[in-house]
């Protein structure tokens, strides 16, 4: 095992103020169990699971509640034994509706596992892939997908390259810094197994320059391990922990335009994800709480706190030590891809990863104004798009133009609105774009 700067630079990109000093030396501390938890059934990409539980019936921690509806699905355990009090809609960090279920917690310890598998290393792959499946392990790094599909690439697009994405480039937000830095030796038996399902050859340790507490300690935890396996440092710079960005900064492949990672041989799993693979299949625990980073200059005490999925955000700053006065704006996520919430009554689920509470004095007004073709955003836009060109045609309704000049390829990082003079939003242009395109895309399929 050894440690290398990283080979390639990607394209684009922007650097930020990271602000990460407020809580990445915040040990995580676990949350008490809040009074009421609020269990979204979309806690993943795809659809929603199907509840399998009643009002009033009475859960064990870790009892499947509702069960994987489709092919892209994930099922949803509770996260704590209690009563089911409703099942009722909740508004979603995204601004959307889901069906939730609500669990009033009893206090109990006792938990409902799925069964251990005995030894990993000599499992059979179905096994491991069934066992993370059944415990509902999606990816944590925001998209939400299924790992066990991830973990399963066609017979004709083998896998020789596994990245352990520990990059966080989001300013602010430290839950993954932190579970490296307690978690290092589970994350590295995620890794493994990861590793082991996909019969890659090399593992790849992905971690930016900004870190070196980390980096000593992934260093320290993959210390003896068997095969071409490194940490590669990457050079701090949004948005390095974009996938397709960082397999070509560790590995110099690109990832073709529409195409996906295994296209290249490579699949990239967050650190958080990797613990979560530990932890399903060693310990037989479904995937129902997450470290999530409480930050902000109008948070009282910035903390990364282990929660139960479905914890209000309310109940996150309550264990924060309360608001320092009224926050001038909240963000579910970081400031670049996180969305704006106007109420704390939000549920976390298996994606959040932070809560940023900013003060009037971090938030400037603006108003949006014609584009003046300066090109700033086409020399940040990591993908190498035209993001000004995209932005006026989805200005214009001509969303077919939009999609034929690879609209679809924007990861909404929001380099190009953070570099924009004239303010342009330009991520809420190319979101509104893709979802019509996905709709029309949707409407023809049936």
């Amino acid at each position: 095992m050894q440690t290398t700067p990283s080979p390639f630079t990607f394209s684009g990109g922007i650097h930020p103020s990271y602000n990460k000093e407020l809580c990445s030396g915040a040990p995580i501390r676990e949350l008490p169990m809040p009074a009421r938890l609020v269990v979204p059934l979309s806690q993943h990409l795809g659809a929603p699971a199907k509840p399998l539980v009643n009002v009033g019936d009475t859960v064990k921690a870790g009892q499947l509640i509702a069960e994987q509806n489709g092919f892209i699905s994930a099922p949803v355990h509770a996260p704590a034994g209690g009563k089911v009090a409703a099942i009722e809609e909740t508004l979603t960090a995204a601004g959307r509706t889901c069906a939730a279920i609500v669990i009033e917690p009893d206090g109990s310890q006792e938990w409902e596992l799925l069964p251990r598998i005995a030894d990993w290393r000599t499992a059979d792959k179905k096994d491991l892939l069934a066992q993370i499946g059944a415990a509902g392990v999606v990816g944590m790094g925001g998209a939400g997908f299924p790992t066990r599909i991830k973990l399963s690439p066609p017979a004709d697009k083998p896998i020789d390259t596994v990245i352990l994405n520990g990059a966080e480039c989001e300013p602010y937000l430290t839950s993954d810094h932190r579970m490296m830095l307690e978690f290092a030796r589970e994350i590295r038996v995620g890794a493994e197994i990861i590793r082991q399902i996909l019969g890659a050859k090399s593992l790849r340790i992905a971690i930016e320059d900004n870190k070196p507490d980390a980096i000593a300690a992934m260093e320290q935890a993959f210390q003896g391990i068997d095969g071409d396996v490194a940490v590669t440092v990457l050079r701090t710079s949004y948005p390095q922990g974009s996938e397709k960005q960082q397999i070509y900064s560790v590995t110099g492949r690109e990832v073709p335009r529409g195409g996906l990672p295994m296209d290249v041989g490579c699949v990239v799993e967050n650190v958080s994800t990797a613990y979560a693979v530990y932890d399903a299949v060693a310990n037989g625990r479904p995937l129902v709480r997450r470290v999530i980073s409480v930050t902000g200059d109008a948070v009282q005490q910035p903390s990364n706190l282990l929660a139960p999925a479905g914890t209000l955000y309310s109940d996150l700053v309550a264990a924060c030590g309360g608001l320092r006065g009224k926050p001038a704006k909240v963000i579910s996520g970081g400031p670049m891809m996180g969305f704006t919430v106007s109420t704390l009554n939000v549920p976390t689920g298996k994606t959040a990863s932070g809560l940023l509470l900013l003060s009037a004095g971090k938030i400037s007004s603006y108003t949006s104004q014609a584009c003046i073709s300066c090109g700033r955003c086409v020399d940040a836009c990591p993908m190498g798009l035209n993001p000004s060109e995209l932005s006026q045609c989805i200005e214009a309704d001509d969303i077919e133009s939009a999609e034929q000049i690879a609209l679809m390829d924007c990861v909404e990082c929001g380099c190009c609105a953070y570099v924009c003079p004239a303010h342009r939003p330009m991520v809420h242009h190319m979101r509104r774009g893709k979802a019509l395109v996905m709709a029309k895309r949707s409407a023809a399929k049936k």
